[in-house]
């Protein structure tokens, strides 16, 4: 790519400075979080825009604990994540448009595990005006226990407040915990991470159905100044075909839900999962651990366009689920005891509108097979279970039962209320629900903090991707891609079975990273102290003067010779200048303390 020039702040220096000229957003506007060349594709793809490259040199040299703090400046989860992250980061990677990508999800994973089995976790520190004392002391509450609520929840902490977590379920975590199969997430971790939290004086109050067991009001009363609504989408779609009330159907959610409840739960006969995402894949698979003798998954899409990951239905298959592509259900046959006794599908032609690009199926009706099933499991859409949770509020709602708020702030029409997660922009994954949990942070931060701006100074996390097609790649560590040796194991069990790269693997694979960022400097705010070069371990970062006509600055190798001359006649005056009768006195008194000091340091020897 060569040399690159960022371009630089206009000045007032020679300019007329006018109104014209006048930002009332300059503190937003002056940060540039990425200049127009662009920064590394992992960073600008992961929706947390996390330091991928910066975490992945410091697992490279061993800084496990380094790579840790800077995962967590934006991802509180990496454990989580390092099981069920969908990997936009890997999708974008440079790597991969030379071989296979590096395997950044296995990277994060080895790090947050090193940290889960440490003697001392590590707990981020609190940064807190020097003027508070110990904590703000605003209440905020955060209603669901989710992705979205713990991240939200993790970063009011770290800003010092003592936030309070509200959940209906027994159980912390949302659909990490009711949602996901533990043979893909495990709860300890999940309630390792959460311990975090606790670690940091987050509040949890679970089995408190707000709404229904104390309303919003009751909680204004008891001093809470703000609310951050983050239930998830926890409802299920129905087809709106015949026999879909049949007994032995389900919805994905439910389902999930049971079985993350009871795992000795049996499912006896053949399930058919109509639906082809990652819910579909997760119901599939989880009733082939519950015992269902066959299971086959039907859904719209083909199997290229399958909303499924790849992995995910590479290990469907290999778990021996039917994936069956171009299928919807018609109707829904029943038993004379109004049990399920089949489903007949009908041929679907085309899943989207080639004019509008929106969902609209069109289906072939005489095109029809009948698949027998003593189970059905909807996974077509999620729905959101408002109960009387928003009741008496201003809050608006949109397309969906969505409820319409600020796309920057996540404020509501109900100015104390804000929303984030599912609940605002539908079922999306982990990694999206933990950027909207911190960016609600950043509102809620501001919100309670009399005469503060909602978008004033915002830092509004945009960043361009680096245009991978238009670099030089000169050379490159040629080690091929590490993969993790999966763990002995009944592989139909709820047990996890993915295996973690080991300390060798970590940093062969961190080795394969390109380093495809970028480091800027402003010219015209680095003010040439020098520190930069001081802390440089690698001696990377060296000062030099291009315009030494233009400032009377001495370089910091040639300051000791500037000062030299002058050091001495200071020093020489200091000696042999003439003392008042005060000064005297006063340097006397220091000798004899000085003195004094050292004979008591003596006298303890």
């Amino acid at each position: 790519q060569g040399e690159i020039k960022y371009p630089k702040h206009e000045l007032p220096d020679n300019l007329s400075w006018g109104p014209d000229k006048w930002d009332e957003d300059y503190r937003d506007n002056n940060r540039i979080n990425c200049y127009e060349t662009g920064t590394s594709p992992c960073k600008a793809a992961c929706p947390a825009h996390i330091a991928v490259q910066g975490y992945i040199r410091k697992a490279k040299e061993g800084k496990y604990r380094e790579a840790l703090e800077l995962i967590k400046k934006d991802n509180p989860f990496p454990a989580v994540c390092g099981r069920v992250c969908n990997k936009r980061c890997e999708a974008a990677c440079t790597r991969g448009t030379i071989d296979e990508a590096v395997s950044i999800d296995a990277i994060k994973k080895f790090v947050a595990e090193q940290d889960l089995h440490a003697e001392t976790r590590f707990v981020p520190e609190v940064v807190i005006p020097s003027n508070v004392d110990k904590q703000w002391s605003q209440k905020i509450a955060i209603v669901g226990a989710g992705p979205a609520g713990l991240s939200c929840a993790y970063y009011l902490a770290t800003k010092g407040y003592k936030p309070t977590v509200f959940e209906k379920n027994e159980k912390l975590g949302g659909m990490l915990t009711y949602g996901i199969p533990s043979y893909k997430l495990e709860k300890d971790v999940i309630n390792a991470e959460i311990d975090i939290l606790r670690d940091l004086g987050v509040e949890f109050k679970t089995g408190v159905d707000v709404g229904k067991d104390v309303t919003l009001d009751d909680l204004r009363k008891q001093g809470y100044k703000a609310f951050y609504i983050a239930v998830g989408c926890q409802g299920g779609r129905l087809p709106g075909v015949p026999g879909e009330d049949a007994i032995g159907t389900d919805m994905a959610v439910s389902f999930l839900h049971d079985a993350s409840e009871n795992h000795d739960r049996k499912l006896v006969g053949k399930t058919v999962v109509i639906g082809g995402g990652n819910v579909a894949v997760d119901c599939a698979r989880t009733a082939v651990r519950l015992g269902s003798k066959e299971v086959g998954m039907y859904c719209l899409e083909s199997r290229e366009t399958m909303p499924a990951s790849k992995n995910e239905i590479e290990e469907t298959l290999e778990d021996g689920i039917s994936v069956n592509n171009g299928w919807g259900p018609k109707e829904i046959l029943k038993n004379e005891d109004g049990t399920v006794k089949a489903v007949v599908f009908k041929k679907c032609l085309r899943v989207i509108d080639p004019q509008t690009k929106r969902f609209s199926p069109v289906y072939d009706e005489n095109d029809t097979i009948t698949v027998e099933a003593q189970h059905v499991i909807f996974a077509i859409g999620q729905t959101i279970d408002w109960g009387d949770l928003l009741k008496g509020t201003k809050v608006e709602f949109h397309h969906g039962n969505y409820p319409v708020a600020d796309s920057l702030t996540y404020q509501t029409a109900e100015p104390d209320i804000f929303v984030g997660g599912d609940v605002y922009s539908g079922p999306k994954f982990v990694i999206d629900a933990i950027e909207a949990g911190k960016n609600a942070a950043v509102s809620l931060h501001r919100f309670v903090q009399p005469g503060t701006s909602m978008t004033i100074g915002r830092n509004r996390r945009q960043f361009i991707e680096l245009d991978k097609n238009n670099i030089v790649i000169d050379s490159y560590d040629t080690a091929g891609r590490q993969e993790a040796k999966e763990l002995e194991g009944d592989k139909h069990s709820f047990r996890d079975l993915h295996g973690t790269l080991t300390e060798e693997q970590v940093k062969i694979e961190a080795g394969r990273c390109l380093g495809c960022g970028a480091s800027v400097v402003d010219e015209n705010k680095c003010i040439g102290c020098g520190v930069c070069t001081t802390k440089c371990e690698f001696d990377a970062i060296h000062l030099h003067r291009e315009h030494p006509e233009c400032s009377t600055m001495v370089r910091s190798e040639d300051k000791f010779k500037a000062i030299l001359p002058y050091a001495i006649k200071r020093g020489m005056r200091i000696v042999f200048g003439k003392k008042t009768a005060e000064e005297k006195a006063s340097q006397k008194k220091h000798k004899e303390a000085v003195k004094a000091a050292k004979a008591a340091k003596k006298a303890n020897k």
